[in-house]
């Protein structure tokens, strides 16, 4: 009755309490901390305790008592001394501490890391990043390093220290290429991150880095996937976010006479930029190097932004130099400059009504001539014939299937605000296109024999307005949580029942039938999208009202009045669907999904930019427009599914690597953890699913036929002539392994949690190792056989006495009976 437990808490996630009664259905518990009252839960919401409650556990599989509880625990306790990294099996969880600890990222560190195998070291990244690079070169094997978690987890930095490890550890001595595979971070950052409510240095875009190794397994290269850019950014940040950093730092950074060569003056001075958070990150140092006329009237009121890694006006200087090494000239950096400028003058291009239209078409505001030209003047194009594009578009008659005459169609003042952002998104996606490819270029690799893969996405995102990027992002966890699911629950519980391990099957929820919702061929939402926006007249309500009756009676998909946000409730159904992820349900207004799902330029715009006289405004869409010349329609939407699915491909063919990233608080400060918010991305990454199937499970495993050939060339006459389990058999026993450690298979050995240093041991195949393991073996075979034979021996001695024995007591008894 007086047991301590952990019971559930909806703020905690769970309060440490002892027993006061048992009843039908539950219990009736009291928390050991006095603010807490009392509370009758039921017995799904209580679970046991470990003894030492303050300990903590590096691997959480060591703990007595695996429940979601006892993680979470262990997880805050280690939080609170500065140990940010804990294991449940080899799975890494990282919670982002939002304040800097250099100690645990030193050069000392990257080297002590190298080499060692999970559990000889405390938790670490560098971890990971060594095990993946050992299990490439065993088992002759790319790998993948997923990095996930929500918003402001962590994930970017976590893929910055991956990428440091082993660029450092199997660099070139000039390290001239491992420089500028991580010269890409900043540039990438700084085109692609923005500040968030949730994230201050917030990714944008998903990336897949891969790192190349040659036949030596040396770094020879890399390569830069990108996927999904969020291109309404650059229009319309709203509340308390910023646009791309990358806007700010040109500002706060650039030289004062390349910011007067390009029109820059402060954040208030721009549409696309008053509209959200107009405050530059600074440290006091860079703050005292701003002058007044620099400065928003927030940043002058309230000061600046304050982040531990940002830094606006240092971090220009930083990505001016990462260009730089990564082989731009001054011209290009110039206009790469020149062009997120233009972006900035047009956005501040503005319409009116033109009274002498009887068209009801629409004028540029005249105060806004000078925005025209600056813009005009950075793009190098006709400042008339952009003006004219702005406010109509062209559009060919057609009688009887022929093409007639070319028509002028005035624009309304929406539309031409439509056309200027899809020009200005248009050329800043372009842009950023242009930069990884750039990237790219600067570290090829020829002769790549592997790779290692770092994926970093964007977690679930769950807004109060939620749109097409929330859309696309959900889906694409929906995908990665399947794979996990397969990977890790599903493809292991299939492995211990196909070799008679006897583990008792551990129930997840299946995805799959929302991943349907989404991409079915046939009735799929994409697919339904697609099909509106190739209509004359496309209309969001409409597209709305057919995936209600596509899915009248799948679960997943509810209305908006279904939602918990009172703020969705309000939502009409032509203008909403829910959506129950695996995560949460999540209610999308779908207003700007045709607009979004498209985001083509009108012919009069592409006709405008074909002709630019600079040669980067040119290349950008030069390409861009070659790739739509190809098909007639190729969606937003068709574009991300399909390298979504050559993502998956990739993932499901390489060896697997899992971090899950934990934001501990909402407020991004340091040495405060909400259980309750920690609890739930836990739950929602999976690992209360993997906590239950390792209490039972071998997350380690080789065949006996392998590990028998690693070492066969090493091994003696007489050991050769061992069919591979019985050398198996041998070699554990010599290496001091207890029966509870590992398991046979029929195929293959398995090792239980927190036996990695000893499973690491056996598959290092440097001949040095190979030998001592073959030494040890040796050693305990002839010890086992001594201990054979004396047992032998004394069991024929035994046998004779007892013989001797039982003919004397026999002859008695027949002496006796006579």
């Amino acid at each position: 009755m007086d047991e301590i437990v952990w019971a559930r808490d909806s703020t905690e996630g769970f309060v440490l309490s002892r027993i006061s009664e048992i009843l039908d259905d539950g219990a009736e518990v009291l928390p050991l901390d006095k603010k807490f009252q009392k509370r009758t839960l039921p017995f799904s919401d209580i679970f046991r305790a470990n003894v030492e409650k303050d300990r903590d556990y590096d691997d959480n599989c060591e703990m007595m008592f695996l429940n979601e509880a006892s993680l979470l625990n262990n997880i805050r306790t280690r939080y609170y001394k500065n140990k940010i990294y804990t294991y449940v099996a080899n799975i890494l969880i990282a919670v982002n501490p939002y304040s800097e600890i250099p100690a645990l990222y030193s050069p000392e560190m990257i080297r002590n890391y190298k080499g060692k195998s999970l559990g000889q070291l405390p938790p670490h990244v560098f971890a990971i990043a060594d095990k993946a690079y050992r299990d490439m070169q065993v088992l002759k094997q790319s790998q993948s390093i997923i990095v996930s978690g929500e918003s402001g987890a962590g994930k970017t930095e976590s893929t910055k220290h991956l990428l440091k490890f082993l660029c450092h550890n199997w660099g070139e001595e000039s390290g001239i290429l491992e420089q500028k595979i991580l010269d890409a971070n900043p540039v990438l950052e700084a085109f692609g991150n923005a500040k968030t409510t949730r994230n201050n240095n917030s990714s944008r875009f998903g990336k897949f880095i891969e790192v190349h190794f040659d036949k030596d397994f040396k770094v020879c290269g890399g390569h830069i996937s990108h996927y999904l850019l969020e291109k309404s950014r650059v229009c319309s940040p709203d509340g308390d976010e910023r646009n791309y950093h990358i806007f700010y730092m040109l500002m706060a950074g650039a030289p004062e006479k390349l910011r007067q060569s390009l029109g820059l003056t402060k954040p208030d001075d721009f549409n696309y930029l008053k509209s959200g958070c107009s405050r530059y990150f600074t440290k006091p140092s860079s703050e005292k190097k701003l002058s007044l006329s620099q400065k928003s009237e927030d940043h002058n009121k309230q000061g600046p932004l304050k982040d531990i890694l940002l830094d606006d006006v240092e971090d220009f200087s930083e990505l001016d130099q990462a260009l730089t090494r990564l082989g731009l000239t001054d011209s290009e950096r110039l206009q790469i400059y020149a062009t997120v400028a233009a972006v900035l003058h047009l956005g501040n291009v503005a319409f009116e009504d033109n009274p002498d239209d009887s068209r009801g078409g629409c004028r540029m505001i005249p105060s806004k001539d000078r925005s025209l030209l600056t813009a005009s003047k950075l793009l190098e194009i006709d400042p008339s014939e952009l003006k004219q594009a702005l406010v109509s578009r062209v559009m060919q008659s057609s009688r009887g299937g022929m093409k007639g005459t070319v028509i002028m169609v005035p624009l309304k003042v929406y539309e031409a605000n439509n056309a200027r952002d899809a020009l200005a998104k248009a050329i800043y996606s372009n842009l950023f296109d242009y930069i990884v490819n750039k990237i790219n270029r600067s570290i090829p690799f020829q002769a790549s024999s592997y790779y290692i893969g770092v994926l970093d996405i964007a977690g679930f995102e769950f807004f109060t307005v939620n749109s097409f990027e929330q859309f696309c992002i959900n889906y694409c966890n929906e995908k990665l949580q399947q794979f996990f699911n397969e990977r890790i629950l599903k493809y292991e519980q299939e492995l211990y029942k196909k070799e008679g391990l006897g583990v008792p099957e551990i129930t997840y929820v299946d995805n799959q039938g929302c991943i349907d919702l989404i991409e079915a061929k046939t009735n799929g939402i994409f697919t339904l999208l697609d099909e509106e926006s190739k209509l004359p007249k496309p209309s969001y309500t409409h597209f709305t009202g057919e995936v209600h009756k596509a899915w009248p009676n799948e679960y997943r998909i509810g209305l908006p009045r279904s939602s918990k946000l009172k703020a969705h409730r309000s939502i009409r159904d032509d203008e909403g669907f829910l959506v129950r992820h695996f995560a949460g349900a999540v209610c999308y207004q779908t207003k700007y999904f045709i607009e979004k799902n498209n985001d083509a330029l009108h012919a009069s715009l592409e006709s405008i930019i074909k002709e630019s006289r600079n040669k980067l405004i040119e290349t950008l869409f030069s390409t861009s427009m070659a790739q739509k010349g190809k098909l007639n329609f190729v969606s937003v939407g068709s574009k991300f599914k399909t390298q979504l699915g050559e993502l998956m491909e990739k993932l499901k063919s390489n060896g697997t690597n899992f971090i899950r990233c934990i934001k501990p608080n909402n407020k991004m400060v340091d040495h405060q953890f909400d259980g309750s918010l920690s609890l739930m991305q836990l739950k929602c990454s999976g690992m209360i699913s993997v906590l239950e199937l390792m209490e039972y499970g071998y997350p380690s495993r080789t065949s006996f036929a392998d590990l028998h050939s690693m070492y066969k060339d090493y091994l003696p006459k007489e050991l050769k002539q061992l069919n591979p389990k019985t050398f198996c058999e041998a070699m554990l026993h010599s290496l001091k392994l207890q029966e509870k450690d590992f398991k046979f298979g029929i195929t293959k050995v398995f090792f239980r949690p927190g036996k990695f240093a000893e499973f690491d041991r056996i598959m290092k195949s440097d001949p040095e190792n190979l030998k001592s393991v073959v030494a040890a073996i040796k050693k305990w075979l002839i010890k086992s056989r001594w201990i054979k034979s004396q047992f032998c021996v004394l069991t024929i001695i035994k046998s004779k006495i007892w013989k001797k024995k039982f003919f004397w007591v026999s002859t008695d008894q027949t002496n006796w009976a006579i």
